[in-house]
């Protein structure tokens, strides 16, 4: 766990970003992705970001690492402070000196992120060659450390083979291998076990931890699921509909959820032992980015809303019942559930 009292890493501050699409006969539609994010990462912890898809979590992500599309993405406002610097205010040619180097991030996908066309060891040498001006000799070296490192053989054979000759447990070490070339401070990992078995998903959750610890990193965790988000962090935060609805402690969040939909999420989750038991769905679905509901986001999916939930955005507060940094933003925290 990380220590009680962390210097912060990253901050992010009222994060607001839009997306403008084209719906024929000259009309612009706008998506509003993230509305407002607040999030806080101190020096050496996990802190994940937990919600259904659609919900914002990669569009957050990209926003760290400095890969929106722009256009069609648009920041409106907000900060992104990394040491203490605004990122945003950043030119293009000083962000790719943060990324990678000082921030890097494994992708959902590696299959579509490994270029098919290059072997493995070059795209793992081109990283440390640009950042750390290795000649190649000693990149290919660092290479063959690093393959190490995430538990694969340290071998050339790996080095030589592309991606398509690699299994999906492989690829994933591989692209970890590429993010922690060059000892970064923050590893983004974005669902990083989605497409693997449960074997491999405990392997790859043990190795970032491990790597965590070894290279003093800090973890920004993007995941759905709330089984492997309890195996790995410090802090969560859940997010909804591109806004931050409620963030604490692990142990905070798990034992004391306060906003109904942190609430709904554990209900659905299946309980070792109770097989054959019905699970608790949340009813309803993420609503389009392009149609947010007025007052909270969240409120026809509810099931205790009251009429001011319909009108009025709900602030992030505590109310006692958590710990002094576990907030959520709902109207009705404390409130009794239905039987």
């Amino acid at each position: 766990m990380a220590p009680a009292k962390s210097e912060t890493l990253l901050q992010i501050n009222d994060l607001d970003v839009t997306f403008e699409q084209s719906r024929g006969d000259l009309q612009i539609e706008t998506a509003h992705a993230l509305r407002g994010i607040d999030l806080t990462l101190g020096r050496g912890e996990v802190h994940s970001l937990v919600g259904e898809s659609g919900s914002g979590k990669t569009i957050t992500s990209t926003c760290v690492i400095g890969l929106l599309p722009m256009p069609p993405g648009k920041i409106n406002h907000g900060q992104l402070l990394f040491k203490g610097r605004d990122l945003l205010k950043l030119s293009e040619a000083e962000r790719r000196k943060v990324r990678g180097r000082e921030i890097a991030m494994i992708f959902q996908e590696p299959a579509k992120y490994l270029n098919p066309a290059l072997k493995v060891g070059e795209q793992i040498t081109e990283m440390v060659i640009l950042h750390l001006g290795m000649d190649k000799i000693k990149a290919g070296e660092r290479a063959l450390d690093l393959l190490e490192v995430v538990g694969l053989e340290r071998s050339k054979r790996i080095l030589k083979s592309y991606a398509h000759e690699l299994s999906g447990g492989m690829k994933q070490r591989v692209m970890i291998a590429m993010a922690i070339s060059c000892n970064p401070l923050l590893l983004i990992a974005d669902e990083p076990t989605t497409a693997l078995d449960v074997t491999l998903q405990l392997q790859i959750l043990k190795l970032i931890l491990k790597l965590k610890n070894q290279l003093s990193m800090s973890v920004l965790f993007i995941s759905h699921d709330l089984g492997v988000v309890y195996n790995i962090s410090d802090r969560i935060s859940v997010i909804y509909a591109g806004k931050i609805v409620e963030s604490g402690s692990r142990e905070d969040v798990f034992s004391k959820p306060l906003h109904p939909y942190t609430r709904l999420l554990f209900l659905s989750i299946p309980e070792a032992g109770k097989g054959g038991s019905r699970l608790r769905a949340i009813p309803g679905s993420v609503p389009d980015a392009e149609h947010i509901p007025s007052g909270c986001a969240f409120h026809p999916r509810c099931p205790i809303a009251e009429d001011i939930c319909r009108t009025e955005i709900p602030r992030s507060r505590n109310n006692g019942q958590g710990g002094a940094h576990h907030t959520a933003a709902c109207h009705l925290i404390g409130k009794k559930w239905p039987d």
